[in-house]
């Protein structure tokens, strides 16, 4: 595959508007408090009986300080004997699933995420994975992926030994940015020694590979600044980096209105550095696989990329787009076969379902043919910059030129803007419309009129 990039800002600027980042399709704007249990119960007893692998994923909300920018769902304390009742109520949920799978389903990648997971003691790391291994089958042969996002002020050698004891071999380690006063002005004081230290421990103790966080457009971040944060990440080597743009919203999420808006990078500025990071990373020898995210050549997303073998879903990238994904945990969804369901996202709600002995689903879809059929084609343009129609007439049974005639026409514009070219055969994605794939993809969205009317989305640059 060429991994080419072209930058070209007056492109971006006329392109840069509100979109999904289509972690699904339909995205979770669609899923409705309608959609019952029963439905994903259904989709599970499918599962079990053709023994399907899973993902499972772990969302452990609670945090010791708040970000002011996290857009996650978190609950700031210092009380952490809040985390054993909530570890409880996680082991009697995969309980749950387990009866509805009606076997002990095959682990290949499980997922702690955030909030702090390492909010958690070692014990209590212990007792989770445990529980898992209790109703699940923990694989920890050489092809799972078993990672955990880490806030490098919430451990030490000491939990980087005792996570790679219980089968965790890749870590994510939230930077955002190394700048001290960046990081005052968005109250996350982390030396960068700190970050430093978890990786050398990573390296020591065999891990995987190590995933590194970063944010441009944060309040006090300009070019020059936020490249000295690049250049030092370059120089440790992390097999793959998540570079997000900030999105300032506010109205939705309320820590962030302790960020002023007068210390914030201005839009060309956001451009600036986007381009500055892009060119940075891509120079050093990192693979631009989409969607904010950079891998080392050799690292098994970049690998699966080039095989067309890549996915992605509510893990974001991943090679294990064969698995049903499980989320346990207020706020976590779950998509199993073409059904999706998210859980509560407030805490006494989901308290009062899995107490009661019911999984605590608020809101679910299930999709329909078309549904799979655009999700497809989102995702594999999202996944390979490539789509090719004989593949998707095969497949679904179609005829997609006349199926598509709408969005080809739509294509067209864009075709002739350099963002890709177009042919009665395939879509292939030019270096040039590489940063604007979410544009690309919402072409096919039958949703997106009516998902922006609601505000829900970031604008894609």
């Amino acid at each position: 595959m060429n991994h080419s990039l072209i930058w070209d800002s007056s492109l971006l600027k006329r392109y840069d508007r509100p979109g999904p980042r289509y972690t699904s399709y339909p995205t979770a704007v669609q899923f409705t408090s309608e959609f019952s249990a029963d439905t994903f119960t259904e989709a599970e007893r499918l599962s079990g009986q053709e023994q399907r692998p899973v993902s499972l994923y772990f969302h452990i909300p609670f945090c010791d300080t708040v970000c002011f920018y996290c857009g996650c769902n978190k609950i700031v304390t210092k009380r952490r004997e809040q985390a054993q009742p909530y570890l409880d109520l996680m082991c009697q949920e995969m309980a749950m699933h387990a009866e509805n799978l009606g076997y002990r389903a095959k682990v290949e990648q499980l997922h702690l995420g955030g909030g702090t997971p390492t909010f958690l003691s070692k014990e209590q790391l212990s007792q989770l994975m445990e529980c898992a291994d209790k109703y699940f089958d923990l694989d920890f042969g050489d092809f799972s992926d078993y990672s955990i996002e880490i806030d490098p002020r919430e451990a030490d050698w000491a939990m980087m030994g005792h996570l790679r004891d219980l089968g965790f071999n890749r870590i994510s380690l939230g930077v955002q940015d190394f700048d001290p006063a960046v990081q005052k002005a968005v109250n996350r004081i982390q030396p960068a020694a700190m970050t430093e230290s978890l990786m050398d421990a990573a390296h020591v103790m065999n891990f995987k590979s190590i995933n590194l966080d970063l944010i441009y457009g944060l309040p006090l971040q300009n070019c020059k600044s936020f490249l000295k944060t690049v250049d030092r990440v370059i120089e440790l080597q992390p097999e793959r980096l998540s570079v997000f743009n900030y999105a300032h919203l506010p109205h939705r999420f309320m820590p962030q209105r302790r960020i002023r808006d007068e210390d914030l990078p201005s839009p060309e500025e956001k451009l600036r550095i986007m381009e500055a990071t892009t060119q940075r990373l891509t120079e050093a020898g990192y693979v631009y696989i989409g969607m904010d995210h950079f891998a080392l050549p050799d690292d098994d997303l970049a690998a699966a990329q080039e095989e067309g073998v890549l996915h992605r879903n509510f893990q974001g990238y991943t090679t294990h787009g064969h698995c049903d994904l499980i989320g346990i945990g207020v706020s976590s969804i779950s998509q199993v076969g073409d059904t999706y369901a998210q859980n509560f996202t407030d805490m006494p709600s989901y308290v009062e379902m899995i107490e009661a002995g019911k999984l605590a689903i608020n809101k679910g879809y299930k999709s329909n043919s078309e549904d799979q059929l655009r999700a497809h084609v989102i995702r594999r343009l999202l996944c390979d910059f490539h789509l090719s129609f004989q593949d998707v007439d095969k497949l679904f049974g179609i005829n997609f030129l006349t199926h598509f005639q709408r969005e080809l026409d739509e294509l067209r514009v864009m075709a002739d803007d350099g963002l890709l070219t177009l042919d009665d055969t395939a879509i292939h994605v030019q270096p040039r419309g590489r940063l604007l794939i979410r544009n690309i993809c919402m072409t096919f969205d039958e949703y997106m009129a009516a998902a922006q009317a609601q505000k829900k989305f970031s604008r894609v640059i």
